[in-house]
């Protein structure tokens, strides 16, 4: 059923080449800033904070925080997503230097813990860094995935992160390539298809997908 659901996503949109990021710290950052917001006011974001300071985890770190406040300001929620981001730098500085190579070389199940342990990560943004910075086969879920099964009644609407994330990572090999592009085609025909209110169920290419 799962290879059914991405060779179907993966003909209709084909692609989807993210995570969008210039550098592995850049898509750290944009994990944290993309929490209850869209990309393209992570974006805007991103291209504040760089005209202000040099974009490295040590530059934003030592950044006062009223200017990264300031600097984040279109992502929303600035004040808590600086304090969010201040957390994760001071763990990225002080336990790996802000060195993306040497925390990469960490086993998958100790980095985990670790970003769920800085105050303000939860389990998607933590999976998140994982595959798309740190190129670690984690299997991400996010809003658009649980709506997507739920709807095919592959999972129970309340069914936990974990719950659903071990449904791919206990059916699928692995593969970091494969569980990128099968989390960014899920989120592409949930924002065009299985949309929160009014749904096009009936030009979904997932129409007639039942467990």
């Amino acid at each position: 059923m799962l290879h059914d659901i991405f060779t179907r996503l993966f003909a209709h949109f084909a692609p989807q080449r993210w995570w969008p990021g210039e550098t592995p710290f850049e898509v750290m950052v944009g994990a944290i800033l993309t929490q209850n917001t869209n990309w393209q006011n992570v974006e805007r974001a991103i291209a504040q904070l760089k005209s202000t300071v040099a974009f490295t985890p040590h530059a934003i770190f030592a950044l006062p925080p009223a200017m990264l406040a300031a600097a984040i300001r279109p992502a929303g929620y600035f004040n808590i997503k600086t304090g969010r981001l201040r957390n994760f730098l001071t763990y990225f500085v002080e336990r790996y230097n802000g060195n993306v190579e040497t925390m990469r070389q960490q086993p998958i199940a100790q980095l985990r813990t670790e970003l769920l342990g800085v105050r303000g990560i939860g389990p998607e943004t933590a999976d998140s860094i994982l595959l798309y910075a740190l190129d670690k086969p984690v299997f991400v879920v996010d809003t658009y995935t649980q709506r997507v099964l739920s709807r095919h009644y592959l999972v129970p609407e309340e069914t936990t992160y974990d719950d659903v994330q071990s449904i791919f990572m206990d059916s699928l090999a692995h593969d970091v390539r494969h569980f990128n592009e099968y989390h960014a085609l899920l989120v592409a025909v949930g924002k065009t298809f299985c949309r929160r209110t009014n749904p096009q169920c009936e030009q979904c290419p997932l129409k007639g997908v039942n467990w």
